[in-house]
C-alpha cells in the first residue's frame, strides 16, 4: 500500500512539473490540437523511459527525467528563425530531431572516452550548491506568474487564485512537516488532490472537457518526418550536449548528498552509467519527436520534502508513467491539472531546495574562498536573467543559450572561479614551504 502510494506521488510530481513544455513548444510551432496532444503524449512515454532506464542501469537513483530546459530553449529560438533557416516549422522539427540524436551519440561517446567522470570531478560542494540556488531563482518568476493566475496568455493577476495559491502553499508546508509520518511522506499527493478538488469547487479556472478519441495509442515514430541532420543545427546539439551534461552531473550530486544523508545511498555515484543512459534517451527523444529529457534536480527538493528514498516506488511510477501516456484519455486529465495548483505545490519543493544549497555551502572548508565564488557567480547568473532576449538577435544560438541562461552562464562561472581560485590557494600553500 505504501509503495504503491509512494509511486502515485512520483507519477503525480513528475506529470506536473513536465505537462507544460510540450504544450509551450507546440503553441510555439502552431500545432493542431491533435499534434499537441501527440506531442504530449510522446514527450511523457519518452520521459516515462528514461526515467527508468536511468533508475535502472543509469545512475540507479530516484531522480526523475523533465523536458531539459537547454532543449526547451532551443526549440524556442528555432521557432523564431524557422523561415529564415529551413523552409517551414516542421521542417524544423525534423532538425531538432536530428540534433537530438545527435547529442545522444555525444553523450556515449563522452562516456565511452571516460569524460564524464572528469568533467564531475569539477562540481564541487560550491558549485552545486550555486547551481540550486540559480535554479530556484530562476524558476522563482514563472511560480509566481502561475500562482497569479498569469500563465497562458493572461495579463492581469487574480487575487483570488493569488490567495488560493498562497493558501495552498500553506497547506503544503504543513502537510510536510505533519508530525505523523505517512503524512509528511504523502504530503505532496494530498496537497495535489486537496488542491484540484478546491480549484474545482470554487470555480476558479476552466471546466474539464473529457477527451474525445481513441482509447489506445502507441506513440509514433519520427512524427514530424524523417530526421534532418543541418550542419549548423549539430554544431549546436554538440555545444548543448555538454551543458545538459552539466545539468545532468549536478542533479545527481545533489540528489546523491540527498540520499546519502538519509543512508540510502553508499559509496561513489556511477555517473559513466548515467551519461551511457543519458546518450540512449537522447536518440529515444529524437526517435519519438518528443523532447530531449536530462535528471531534474528538483528530485532533492521531493525527497527531502516527502522523505521517499526507496528506488521501487519510482520505478513503478516510470513504469505507471509508460502505461499511461499509452491512454490519451488519461494524459488529457493529468495535463488539466489546475497551473496554480502545480506551482503551489511545486514551490514548496523548491523552497527547500535553498535549505539543500546551502547545506552544500557548509560542506567546503575554506569559507572565504567559497564566498567570493558564490559573489561572483551569482552576481553574473542573476544578472543574466535580466537581459532581455532581443540583446542577442543576429548571435549565433549556441552562444544565446549561454548567454541568455542565468542557470548555466553561472554555473559555468562558478566552476570556472572555483578551479581558479582552488589553483591560487595550492600555489599560496607552495609558497610558503
Amino acid at each position: 500500500m505504501r509503495i504503491g502510494l509512494s509511486a502515485i506521488q512520483w507519477m503525480a510530481f513528475i506529470i506536473a512539473g513536465s505537462i507544460v513544455a510540450p504544450i509551450a513548444i507546440a503553441d510555439l510551432y502552431q500545432l493542431s490540437p491533435a499534434e499537441t496532444t501527440g506531442l504530449v503524449q510522446r514527450t511523457m512515454f519518452v520521459l516515462g523511459l528514461s526515467s527508468l532506464l536511468q533508475a535502472v542501469i543509469g545512475h540507479r537513483m530516484p531522480i526523475n527525467e523533465g523536458p531539459a530546459g537547454l532543449w526547451w530553449g532551443v526549440f524556442t529560438i528555432y521557432a523564431g528563425l524557422s523561415t529564415a533557416l529551413f523552409s517551414s516549422k516542421i521542417e524544423t522539427l525534423q532538425a531538432l530531431e536530428g540534433a537530438m540524436v545527435i547529442s545522444g551519440i555525444v553523450f556515449l561517446l563522452l562516456s565511452l572516452l571516460k569524460l564524464i567522470e572528469k568533467l564531475a570531478q569539477l562540481f564541487t560542494p560550491v558549485v552545486s550548491g550555486i547551481y540550486l540556488l540559480l535554479l530556484v531563482i530562476q524558476l522563482s518568476g514563472s511560480f509566481l506568474n502561475g500562482m497569479m493566475g498569469l500563465s497562458g496568455d493572461k495579463s492581469k493577476a487574480e487575487l483570488s487564485i493569488a490567495f488560493f495559491s498562497f493558501l495552498m502553499v500553506l497547506i503544503t508546508f504543513y502537510l510536510s512537516r505533519h508530525r505523523i509520518n505517512w503524512v509528511r511522506q504523502y504530503s505532496i499527493l494530498m496537497s495535489l488532490a486537496a488542491g484540484w478538488m478546491l480549484f474545482s469547487l470554487f470555480n476558479l479556472g476552466e471546466a474539464f472537457h473529457p477527451y474525445q478519441g481513441p482509447a489506445f495509442a502507441l506513440p509514433e515514430l519520427f512524427s514530424f518526418g524523417k530526421p534532418i541532420f543541418d550542419s549548423g543545427m549539430m554544431v549546436t546539439s554538440v555545444f548543448i550536449t555538454f551543458l545538459l551534461i552539466t545539468n545532468m552531473l549536478a542533479s545527481i550530486r545533489v540528489t546523491g548528498q540527498v540520499l546519502k544523508e538519509k543512508g540510502s545511498v553508499e559509496g561513489e555515484f556511477r555517473y559513466r552509467g548515467s551519461g551511457f543512459t543519458a546518450g540512449i534517451n537522447q536518440i529515444l527523444a529524437g526517435i519519438f519527436s518528443a523532447i530531449g529529457s536530462v535528471p531534474i534536480s528538483g528530485a532533492a527538493g521531493f525527497i527531502a520534502t516527502t522523505g521517499i528514498t526507496r528506488l521501487l516506488p519510482f520505478i513503478i511510477s516510470s513504469l505507471l508513467i509508460i502505461f499511461t501516456s499509452l491512454l490519451p484519455g488519461v494524459m488529457s486529465f493529468f495535463a488539466s491539472l489546475p497551473a496554480p495548483v502545480g506551482y503551489s505545490v511545486t514551490f514548496v519543493i523548491f523552497a527547500n531546495m535553498i535549505g539543500i544549497a546551502f547545506s552544500e555551502f557548509d560542506r567546503e572548508p575554506e569559507k572565504n574562498r567559497t564566498r567570493i565564488v558564490i559573489g561572483i557567480s551569482l552576481l553574473a547568473g542573476v544578472g543574466a536573467m535580466f537581459v532581455p532576449g532581443e540583446a542577442f538577435t543576429g548571435i549565433s544560438p549556441a552562444l544565446i543559450s549561454i548567454l541568455n541562461n542565468g542557470l548555466i552562464l553561472g554555473t559555468l562561472i562558478a566552476v570556472l572561479t572555483d578551479q581558479l581560485t582552488q589553483a591560487k590557494m595550492r600555489q599560496k600553500i607552495t609558497e610558503k614551504r
